[in-house]
């Protein structure tokens, strides 16, 4: 299986129409997608605990656009800090904060401007104070090294063209003994390359 995308793909094109996809989910969720979207997706597909979604702001679920719910795949443990690759509108953040209180931290990343503001106007709605955004992406966290117990993502790994440096960033920031709860989309067989090297199938 592929870990890198072809070396001639178009990577800042790429990084471009990922933004421009995103930053549409945040700014018009109701739009038309190729991908699901929003509270009765999280929970009836996902199995996202109702009550838990009830805590956090409409603002953050409306967006949300995940594959699958890391937070069900592990234990967060109250006190630890943090980090939810691609927050994208706060939807995982914020239910990480609410899981690690306020000895805790969640550290939210994610390369979409309107995303980032979604998540942060959120996180003031809801009160929740432990939360900080950052702005940035898998291949290049902008975290401290060995400084974080709990890494979480979702559906976002299989946009990045270079894996081996995604888990290599995952490994960087998380301290000894640290957990990666990660949900993402694989294929059981090699792509051929001519759909490797298509754009738009990367960038959804």
């Amino acid at each position: 299986m592929a870990a890198t995308c072809p070396v001639d793909l178009d990577t800042v094109r790429l990084r471009n129409e990922i933004r421009e996809i995103y930053a549409r989910v945040a700014e018009a969720p109701e739009g038309e997608f190729h991908f699901h979207r929003g509270a009765a997706y999280a929970e009836t597909f996902l199995r996202y605990d109702r009550q838990a979604l009830a805590r956090i702001p409409p603002l953050a679920i409306e967006s949300f656009a995940g594959v699958g719910n890391p937070l069900r795949m592990g234990s967060v443990p109250p006190g630890s800090t943090v980090v939810d690759i691609g927050c994208g509108a706060g939807t995982d953040l914020l239910l990480a904060a609410n899981i690690v209180g306020p000895r805790g931290r969640a550290i939210g990343i994610d390369m979409t401007d309107p995303m980032l503001r979604k998540a942060q106007a959120a996180a003031a709605e809801a009160g929740i104070s432990n939360v900080e955004l950052r702005r940035g992406d898998v291949l290049e966290l902008p975290v401290e090294s060995a400084s974080t117990d709990v890494v979480i993502s979702n559906g976002v790994l299989n946009l990045a063209p270079d894996k081996r440096r995604a888990f290599s960033e995952v490994l960087r920031v998380l301290r000894p003994g640290g957990r990666f709860l990660y949900a993402d989309i694989v294929v059981e067989s090699e792509l051929p390359e001519s759909v490797r090297r298509d754009i738009d199938l990367w960038s959804g």
